[in-house]
Parts: structure tokens; sequence; C-alpha cells
């Protein structure tokens, strides 16, 4: 039977195709597109004005060497040729991806939920088992914000104020990528603040939930604008900006990165902002995707950034009908843990020739604080890999709490030698794969191959043993 959630990823992709092709057709009917540069050598006022006879620059990026324009389509290639342009490439659409969603009905009390006991960071009914909480570590999460009453659902202690920021802009039809002040806390997609939670956790309608490091420090940079969707050259404004706090007033703190978005191409800019970035020391996660066999996208497939694939339990929704407490009142068996347990998801993108994906993580069924309204407090089911990813960050966080030297290389290393190993499900037909219960009562079966999840699924304690 096919997947509950199948047509809600379908919509959602259409929908985000649909936006897509609006952008192009906005950009072309103006006769101008985005175009990222990247310098082999400092922008200097001479290579600005011969850039300028071939487009309007825009922006200088200098510690990248990038340079963002508006130009005509047919001038890229006379860029390209240019002797001092190392690349050129139209600026690249990013979005969160699709994710289905799913309002929780049922509230009583709960610390401890499955996706928590499946990375080993909580043991059901005994609170945390591992013994850090992301003390003294920044996450800076890339995405959409938070919402204007993120207060309700999280610490004001918890989130940087001082820090957080909001780019926007990009694309043919802007050009160029501004800062605008406050927006930060004003999203309305709220997809930025689901992410959140996994990383701190959630204040659910007064009880506490846990999080993956509750004690970090989120960075909200939003870059993504309230559909949920923007531009390859404002995330690498982005990536920039947390890379220079890395090396300025945060040169004394561990500093992770989370992307849960995503496009289908690496933009040159972007790729130029992870290597400078990483280079300050920020270790950077990122989603996978939510395009199964079409592949993973980008920056996650590149390969200095771990990407993550999205797992399931095969323990959801129990007890038909379906049981809406199984979320926080089942426990996930983990000592110790079983791979015969979970699944990898139908959406989750799979690995093609020449891209990376490092390990797994929980990124179906994952409830946390989603607002359809404005200022309306809800709670739902989020499905994709953009909730998988936080659940790596906060790992990472804690993994850089206990050794505050850790670096991208060295944290990828530990997680893929400590993860829990899924080997493939083949399809023979009917009865040969996974078979999980819907909400329904009805069953799925879930196959997949090698290219779907990396190491496998991440596990919190292992990794903090081998963190030295």
């Amino acid at each position: 039977m096919r997947h509950t959630r199948l047509m809600a990823l379908i919509t959602c992709i259409a929908l985000v195709a649909m936006l897509a092709l609006s952008n192009v057709a906005v950009a072309q009917t103006k006769g101008m597109i985005g175009i990222n540069v990247l310098l082999k050598t400092d922008a200097t006022k001479a290579i600005l004005a011969d850039l300028g006879t071939h487009g309007r620059v825009r922006d200088v990026v200098a510690e990248i060497k990038a340079v963002t324009m508006q130009a005509k389509a047919s001038e890229l290639a006379a860029i390209q040729a240019l002797p001092y342009v190392a690349s050129a490439n139209p600026d690249v659409e990013r979005t969160t991806g699709p994710v289905s969603t799913t309002a929780v009905t049922d509230f009583s009390a709960g610390m401890n939920t499955w996706d928590l006991d499946a990375i080993n960071v909580t043991n059901f009914g005994a609170g945390r088992t591992v013994g850090y909480d992301g003390t003294g570590v920044y996450v800076a999460v890339l995405d959409t914000g938070l919402v204007s009453n993120w207060t309700y659902y999280f610490h004001l202690e918890s989130i940087s104020t001082q820090y957080a920021r909001c780019f926007g802009g990009g694309g043919g039809e802007v050009g160029f990528v501004s800062e605008q002040p406050n927006k930060w806390g004003l999203d309305q997609n709220s997809h930025g603040t689901h992410v959140t939670s996994t990383i701190l956790g959630y204040s659910l309608r007064g009880t506490p939930i846990n999080g993956v490091a509750p004690t970090a420090t989120v960075i909200p940079v939003k870059v993504l604008n309230q559909n949920g969707s923007g531009w390859s050259s404002v995330v690498a404004q982005g990536i920039v900006y947390v890379a220079d706090l890395k090396a300025g007033s945060l040169a004394g703190s561990p500093v992770v990165i989370n992307m849960s978005l995503g496009g289908p191409t690496l933009d040159a800019m972007e790729e130029a902002a992870i290597d400078y970035a990483i280079d300050k020391g920020v270790i950077i996660v990122a989603s996978a995707g939510n395009e199964g066999p079409e592949g993973m996208g980008y920056p996650g497939a590149y390969e200095p950034v771990i990407s993550v694939a999205a797992s399931g339990w095969v323990g959801e929704w129990t007890t038909p009908p379906a049981d809406t407490r199984w979320w926080y009142g089942i426990d996930v068996p983990d000592d110790p843990t079983n791979p015969d347990d979970f699944y990898i998801t139908d959406f989750s993108s799979r690995q093609l020739p020449g891209q990376d994906l490092d390990v797994a993580a929980p990124g179906s069924w994952c409830v946390g604080p989603y607002q359809e309204l404005h200022n309306k407090v809800g709670y739902y089911y989020l499905g994709g890999t953009s909730m998988a990813s936080p659940h790596v960050a906060g790992i990472v966080a804690l993994m850089a709490q206990k050794d505050p030297a850790l670096d991208a290389a060295t944290a990828e290393t530990i997680l893929e030698n400590s993860a829990i190993y899924l080997a493939p499900e083949v399809d023979a037909g009917p009865g040969s794969g996974k078979s999980v219960l819907n909400p329904d009562g009805t069953m799925t079966e879930y196959w997949w191959g090698a290219n779907a999840t990396g190491a496998g699924l991440v596990d919190a304690a292992a990794a903090l043993t081998a963190t030295p």
C-alpha cells in the first residue's frame, strides 16, 4: 500500500517546482539572471569595473573572493571565460524540501520522545543517558528563522538574539543580498522553529520535552523566505557570517551549522563559503534531501559536509487503532540497539555517483512546534531529511562540548565509525521489506539499497565514547 504521506510529498514537490519555474519566468521576463562569480584573486576596482561591462555587480564577499551579479543569461559564458574568474554559475534556488505534516492531538505528559531514544540520547522513562548536554556550544540554524512567539517554546537564554541575523534577496529578480534586521524572529513558515526544537527541546504546553543538546545556544540565521525558499548566494552569505563569528567573537567556542535545506546542484559560491567556514573551525551538517532515487541535494552531497538521511522506527503507531501517544509513550529498545528496529524512508535521497551520504537519523513522524496560523501555538509531526539533520547537529554539539577542538573531518569519521549499519532491504515482492504501521492501521513496506543509509543510524552514546 502506498505510504499515507506520499501524496502530501508529491503535492509539496509540485509546489516547489512551480515556485522554481515562477522564479525563472520572472528573471527571464526582466532579461536578467543572478550570477555568482568566484575570482582567482581579490576583487580589485579594475576587476569590478570590467565585470560591470557584462552586467551589474551587486555584492562582493571578500572573505571567499566572490561577487554576485545581475546579467543577461547570454553573458554567462563570457563571464566564465574572463582570465580572473575561477568559476561562475547562475544563482541556485534553495528550499527546505517537501515535508509532510500531521497534527499532534495528544499532549499528555512525557519528557523523552522516540527519536531521542533511537539515537541513544535518552532512555525510555530514565531521562538522558549521555553525560553531555551541549553547554558552551553554538549551533547556527540556517533556515527560515523563528516564529514571533518563539519564547513560548524555548528558553530565552537558549537563543542567541545577539548574533541572530536575517539575510534576504538573491536571484535574478533582486540580484543582491541584504541584511534585514530583526526578521529572523518573525517567521511565518515554522520550519526553522521545528528544526531548532530537535536540538534544544521545547515546551509542550508547559511540559518540557528533551532535546539532543538542550543547553547548547542556537543562533537563528534566516536565509530562506516565508515560503521556505531562497537562493544559494543568500545561504553562502549566512555561512560566511557564521564563519566570521567563529573567527572573531566566538573564537573560544565550538560552532556547528545545521542546514536543513538544499537544491539540485552545487553552487560555486556556496562551496567556497563551506570551505571557508570549515577552515575557520566550523562543523557543518546538512540534510540529504527528499528526492528518493533522484539523488541527494546540495550542499548536503558535498563531501566536507556531514549529510543526513531520514530513518524511521518500525514501532511507529504500534497499536491499532493508532495510538497517538506512541511517540513519547513507547520504549525504543536500545540495549543494545537493534538495526532491525529501523528503516530508511522512501523519500530520503539516495546517494548517486559523485555524491557523499554520511549517516542516517530519525526523520519520520518527528514532533515539534509548527504553527499553521500566526502566533497560534501548534505542534506537528513532520517528516523529511530536514528533521533528520538537526539530530546529528545536536550530537555534534555534544561531541564538541567534550572536545572543543573537534574539527569537521574528525567529527564525520567518528559519526560514521560509531553508526549502526542498516543493511539494505531488497525488493523481492510483497512481504520482503520492513513492514511499518500507518496511522490508519494499514501497513507500508520499505525497501532500500546500500546507497540510502550512509554508514548507518547515528548513535550518540557511541560517538561520545569515541570522541577524545
